[in-house]
């Protein structure tokens, strides 16, 4: 199934530390970015060929990383105030997974904090050898793109180190410095300038996505006898919905659209989505551009401001939720056109959960009760944002929300869970075919817990709130036993469980397509 080794699972729940080793994952990295793609992203292209460097290229490192740390005053701590105690050292899931030591979070940070020290500090300058500060080389840049292209920026070691050192703050500041100087991720670039072109990750055109809305539309009326509309630029609708893209096609994704479509049909709102936003995934903070991620995020606001909605929801994603959550009211704000009586924005659960506790959705538990569930805590809700009003809200919501539409619930071991979750390994831009090993040894500790309620509580399904998670987990998880069809959205078990009352849908049903002329 792979020509590399496939960490063995116990179903103890836990991974015990490996030994270090060196240079396991030594490499390359993933696919470099063309020019076309850094052009996009405002980044240099004055490099000739792919993987070369720009010319002057150190000296375009080292101004981009006095920027950095000149604007981001927590960049300049981070990289000043880790005193190597080890609380990090096994709590990376790549690590666990791939034994390498950079992979080590404070190795990994290393990586950047030597080159840091030895341009930067007085020790680093007159005494490196001392502070183990290090020269900018070809060989150093090299190891920075592949290793800091191993960190999903997950930040579950910040969660046990005693300083509160963010590793994805570093990971992401390399990244930019990278992107910088000619060595931007094809995957992640590629993804950004999609969306400026078209709107979404995936490059889907309007005519695409209403096409698959009105399928949607046909497969619903078929499977319930209602007719649930899930309109696309409706203007004067009360919700702006802004989902990712893979909830359009991929599988389990479209599920959980669906049920987000028959919510709002129950509680009798008006909703759209919106063909020039049609995406809720924001790339840019993946590789450490905050004017990238205001690029996207602008669009949003864009967006409901031309269709004059009241409020805007999003739907199933992690690190879309946390720059929305964490980032969008900076980044794109003020939204003083939106109505200021609701959360803005407001996660899907949060409106499910409001509207089950009012009682205006009818549930029957009972057509899920196939499954017994438990729930992965995605990374950048659980450990980057929140929901509802209360700290923790982003632990309990969900799982409120599953247990109303289902009888069966277990959760996995919690030191793997809340916000001490593992990563499903795919996260931070590297859910990419040419990263399979990483991602596939990274997702042994989730698969090493998922393992442990599968043996001893009967688990059959994995809900995610997150479209990384769930397209990671379809294709990781065969490699350890799992099949494709275990992974569900959460949405997609509220959708299995409602009841439609509400006959006739608020929203009027599209016009019918005017026939062209011949002539």
């Amino acid at each position: 199934m792979a020509d590399y080794e496939i960490p063995k699972l116990t179903g103890e729940g836990f991974v015990e530390v490996p030994a270090v080793q060196d240079d396991t994952m030594k490499g390359t990295g993933p696919f470099i970015a063309k020019q076309d793609f850094q052009k996009a992203m405002g980044f240099p292209v004055d490099f000739d060929a792919v993987g070369d460097l720009v010319p002057n290229w150190k000296e375009r490192a080292l101004d981009k990383l006095s920027d950095l740390r000149g604007r981001y005053r927590s960049l300049q701590v981070y990289l000043d105030i880790c005193v190597k105690c080890g609380a990090c050292t096994d709590k990376c899931h790549y690590f666990i997974g791939t034994h390498d030591a950079k992979n080590m979070p404070v190795a990994r940070q290393d990586l950047l904090r030597k080159v840091y020290r030895r341009y930067f500090t007085f020790a680093g300058k007159y005494f490196p050898k001392l502070v183990g500060a290090v020269d900018l080389t070809e060989d150093v840049v090299r190891d920075w793109y592949n290793y800091y292209h191993q960190c999903s920026q997950c930040r579950r070691c910040s969660v046990f180190c005693p300083y509160g050192i963010d590793t994805a703050e570093i990971s992401m500041a390399a990244r930019e410095i990278l992107d910088h100087i000619g060595m931007g991720s094809k995957y992640n670039n590629e993804i950004i300038g999609k969306v400026f072109k078209i709107g979404n990750n995936l490059g889907l055109p309007e005519l695409a996505l209403d096409d698959t809305l009105l399928g949607i539309e046909e497969d619903v009326f078929d499977d319930t006898g209602i007719a649930v509309r899930y309109p696309m630029d409706l203007e004067g609708a009360e919700i702006l919905l802004v989902t990712p893209s893979a909830d359009f096609f991929a599988e389990p994704h479209i599920d959980g659209l669906i049920g987000y479509g028959k919510v709002f049909h129950e509680t009798g709102v008006t909703w759209t989505f919106s063909s020039y936003a049609s995406e809720a995934a924001n790339f840019g903070m993946f590789i450490g551009s905050y004017e990238n991620m205001r690029r996207v995020s602008m669009r949003i606001r864009e967006a409901a401001i031309k269709l004059k909605v009241k409020r805007i929801v999003f739907g199933e994603c992690g690190h879309a939720w946390r720059v929305a959550y964490s980032f969008l009211n900076t980044l794109a704000g003020p939204f003083d056109f939106l109505d200021q009586r609701y959360p803005i924005p407001q996660h899907i659960l949060e409106f499910t959960l409001g509207e089950l506790e009012k009682g205006t959705l009818k549930i029957d538990k009972s057509e899920n009760d196939d499954k017994v569930l438990t729930f992965h805590d995605s990374c950048n809700v659980a450990r980057g944002s929140r929901m509802g009003p209360k700290p923790g809200g982003q632990f309990e919501i969900p799982r409120k929300v599953i247990r109303a539409v289902c009888n069966n619930f277990v959760d996995m071991p919690t030191d793997t869970i809340h916000d001490a979750t593992f990563c499903c390994g795919g996260g931070g831009g590297l859910l990419t075919d040419d990263l399979m090993e990483l991602r596939v040894k990274g997702a042994q500790p989730r698969a090493e817990a998922l393992r442990h309620v599968s043996t001893h509580h009967g688990v059959t399904h994995m809900a995610a709130i997150c479209a990384i998670c769930k397209s990671q987990f379809t294709k990781v998880l065969p490699y350890y036993g799992f099949t494709m069809d275990q992974i569900v959205s959460v949405h997609q078990l509220v959708s299995n469980a409602i009841i439609l009352q509400r006959q006739e849908s608020v929203i009027p049903p599209r016009p019918p397509e005017e026939d062209e002329d011949d002539d």
